[in-house]
Formats: C-alpha cells, sequence, structure tokens
C-alpha cells in the first residue's frame, strides 16, 4: 500500500501525471505486466521507475522470506494451538484446575484422563507447556504464571470445581489459594506443601484439603516394612482403574431421587451388581469405614464403593453415572 503511495506521488511531482495515471503507472510497474509507459518518461522518472521496481522487488522477497520462515519454524502451529485451546478455555465448566506440571502435576493430569474428568493445566514454561502439546495433544494446558490473577481466571476459576496446586514454593501455592478462594468461595482447592509450618497457613488461606508429598512417602515406604502385604493390597484398589480392582466415590446426587433417607441395604437390593459399599460419609465429612446395612442415605452424603471394573461399570451404567 505504501509502494502504491509513493509511486503515485511520485509520477505526478516527475512527470505531471493526472492521478488516475499516476496510479495506473504505479500498478503496472509494481506488478511488471510490461504494459509499457503511458508516455515517454524523464531521465528521472527512468530513475524512479527503477527504484520503485528494485523496492518492490525487495520487499516481495522480503514477505516471501518472512513467510518461509513463519512455516519452517513451526510458529503458525503455535499460533493456531493458542486459538484452539482460547476456544476450549470458553467452553469448559466444572472443570479441575493444576497448577504446575511437575511430579505431583503429572500424577493428577493421568487420573483426571482415567475418569475422564475436564481439566486444565497451568505451566509458567513455555518450553514444557510446548512439549506437553506435543507428547500429550489430550491435555489441555495453557503457559503463565499460576499466581497471576489474570492467567487462573483466564483458565475458568469462576466456572470450575476444583483446583490443584503443586507449585515448587510454599509461598506460590499459598497465594495461589488466597487467590483462588476470594474468586470462587465454593472452590474446593488441594495444595501441595512442603514444610510442616505451612500447612496450617494454607489452610487458614482456603485450601480444604493439604498434602505432604515427602511425608505420605515417607509413611508408605514405613508401611511396606511393618505391614507389606496389607500395603500390596490397597496398592491394587487402583484409582486409575488400570488394575481388576477399583475404589470409586459415589455422591448423594448421583442416587435415584426416590432414594432419599433409604437405606444402603434398600440400595444393594434394588442394584446387585456384585460391587460392595465399603465406606459412607457423611454431610458433616465424618468417614464411615464399612457402615452399616441400615445408614440412611441423606442429601450431600457420599458413597465408596469397591468392585472389579465390571462390576463399577454396571453399577454407573444402572445410576446412568457418565465418566
Amino acid at each position: 500500500m505504501a509502494v502504491l503511495l509513493v509511486g503515485t506521488i511520485g509520477y505526478i511531482y516527475l512527470e505531471d501525471y493526472s492521478w488516475m495515471d499516476a496510479f495506473y503507472m504505479t500498478v503496472i510497474t509494481v506488478s511488471t505486466v510490461g504494459f509499457g509507459e503511458i508516455s515517454p518518461l524523464h531521465p528521472m522518472g527512468k530513475l524512479f521507475t527503477s527504484l520503485l521496481i528494485i523496492t518492490t522487488f525487495g520487499t516481495f522477497a522480503y514477505v516471501i522470506s518472512m513467510i518461509t520462515r513463519y512455516l519452517i519454524s513451526g510458529q503458525y502451529k503455535v499460533y493456531y494451538k493458542t486459538f484452539q485451546v482460547n476456544n476450549q478455555l470458553e467452553k469448559l465448566s466444572n472443570h479441575v484446575m493444576i497448577c504446575g506440571y511437575g511430579r505431583n502435576g503429572r500424577q493428577a493430569v493421568k487420573t483426571f484422563q482415567a475418569h475422564g474428568v475436564p481439566f486444565v493445566v497451568i505451566e509458567n514454561e513455555l518450553d514444557l507447556v510446548h512439549k506437553i502439546r506435543e507428547e500429550d495433544p489430550g491435555v489441555l494446558v495453557i503457559e503463565g504464571d499460576a499466581t497471576d490473577d489474570s492467567v487462573i481466571i483466564k483458565a475458568g476459576i469462576n466456572r470450575a470445581v476444583a483446583l490443584i496446586t503443586t507449585l515448587p514454593k510454599d509461598a506460590d501455592n499459598l497465594f495461589v489459594v488466597l487467590t483462588a478462594r476470594d474468586i470462587n468461595k465454593n472452590l474446593n482447592i488441594i495444595s501441595r506443601a512442603s514444610d510442616d509450618r505451612s500447612e496450617h497457613k494454607l489452610r487458614i488461606a482456603g485450601a480444604n484439603n493439604v498434602i505432604l508429598p515427602d511425608k505420605v512417602g515417607g509413611a508408605h515406604m514405613a508401611s511396606l516394612v511393618t505391614s507389606p502385604d496389607l500395603v500390596q493390597f490397597l496398592d491394587q484398589i487402583s484409582m486409575l482403574g488400570e488394575d481388576e480392582t477399583t475404589l470409586v466415590e459415589i455422591q448423594f446426587k448421583n442416587l435415584p431421587a426416590d432414594f432419599e433417607h433409604k437405606s444402603i441395604l434398600e440400595l444393594e437390593k434394588r442394584y446387585q451388581t456384585g460391587a460392595r459399599i465399603i465406606g459412607f460419609k457423611t454431610p458433616e465429612n465424618k468417614i464411615i469405614v464399612n457402615p452399616s446395612p441400615e445408614t440412611e442415605l441423606v442429601p450431600k452424603s457420599k458413597l465408596f464403593v469397591l468392585g472389579n471394573t465390571d462390576q463399577i461399570v454396571k453399577l454407573k451404567e444402572a445410576l446412568h453415572i457418565d465418566d
């Protein structure tokens, strides 16, 4: 556009062309169609025409080189992927946000993938974001600092049901918890902590649960010494659904409406799938292991059901629960 403007003005000034003739001369010059001159050019007009052609070729060559570099470097893929991610984020709801893609973050991703839980990962390292997108295109990940309000808002914190923050520094996790709780009062927040002293602070900030991986890992290893068979049994109850035995959580809202204030025994009689109810959580968050068959099913309670893969699938189908 700039070349056309300069060329038009140049021919008007040097050759005394009309606006239309100057514009026409510029077009046939830069396009190199070879229609010939409108009228014989003066020496300065010929010099101007030569410079105009050289400039046009230079500009064209530069544009081609930029397009080629853009294609070869794969930048178009990055922009296209960013466009796709933004579209997915706009549609995302009732999802889990995972802050950080370290060891704990990766394990959370595997679990959610196995259970079909929608989630989004927030990762600050751009190279790692690209690696995740290349190796596992099914993982929805955005690049950004989870301690930045705009980033977690972009990830849909207002529409999320839970947030897991696994950042290396407890101070960063504390900041994420504070911000998340301020934005979404009903959010279920789980935070990682490295220091025992951080646990109390994170809970005050708004975390529903605080996990200390080193403490949990150490206790697990000690149990392998004191009760190896029991640990092996518990490990076999796979939360990822990879083994034959699976433990799942069923919320009261997933049960038929007519089961309110009915007993566990009545539920098991109607749905005889072979799966066993081994735990019950009251609305007051009290866990009852091996609950009585007469335990009453009430709103906001939860059931913990153990069974093999086929039994769990049959139970979910009977209750119309989607994975």
